[in-house]
């Protein structure tokens, strides 16, 4: 396994690991989700909110990644960087940095 001394040592890792763009699209499709559902839960107060963006957020994730990029997560390696770069990579699709 190999390890990253900082956040932005891993990102180009990270970024090589979504080349697919489809599995790009997914995570974007995910943590759109995840972004409706944590309004729900802060609109609503229930707790299944949390549990709905959890699987909305790895589910599109990992179906990108299974399926369509053909590799093994980062966040089973490097979980919070992996999250960070979920939200980086989010940022950049939205400003039209990355293309998706």
């Amino acid at each position: 396994m190999s390890q990253f001394a900082n956040f932005s040592e891993f990102y180009p890792f990270y970024l090589a690991e979504h080349s697919n763009r489809i599995c790009r699209r997914l995570h974007f499709v995910g943590s759109s989700l995840v972004i409706g559902c944590l309004i729900m839960l802060l609109r609503s107060g229930s707790p299944w909110w949390l549990l709905y963006a959890l699987l909305c957020g790895y589910g599109f994730a990992w179906v990108g990644h299974f399926f369509f990029e053909k590799n093994r997560p980062a966040t089973f390696k490097h979980p919070f960087y992996s999250f960070v770069g979920d939200w980086v990579m989010y940022k950049e699709m939205l400003t039209g940095k990355i293309r998706f």
